[in-house]
């Protein structure tokens, strides 16, 4: 079975948010950049719970046949950037996500109210 965009999306969310990820943000995409058509922002407040969203999220996207392309910085634990296709989560470390500020980089894009 193969996952649309938006169910990506909202089964990223949902993973992020019951592992109490902080101020998760999705972004609408599409029409402003070809590299996906959804960004998922979020942080832990410490490495161990950046682990553990960047792990729950990719267990979900398993559990419900679709595939990880590819995840970053999970030994660091500071900005774990995770490829699911149509959708690229960003959990970061409180302290990196301030300081990078990818939201205002992606400024032309929607905040998708997820359900």
């Amino acid at each position: 079975m193969t996952l649309t965009s938006e169910q990506l999306l909202n089964l990223a969310v949902e993973a992020a948010e019951d592992k109490k990820a902080m101020n998760v943000v999705a972004l609408d995409l599409q029409g402003v950049s070809l590299i996906a058509d959804y960004f998922v922002i979020c942080h832990g407040n410490s490495d161990v719970q950046v682990q553990s969203i960047a792990t729950e999220i990719r267990k979900r996207v398993q559990e419900a046949g679709s595939e990880v392309r590819g995840i970053e910085g999970m030994n660091s634990a500071r900005w774990v950037l995770m490829d699911l296709g149509d959708v690229i989560v960003h959990v970061f470390h409180r302290d990196e996500r301030d300081y990078y500020n990818i939201e205002r980089l992606w400024s032309d894009a929607k905040v998708v109210e997820t359900v």
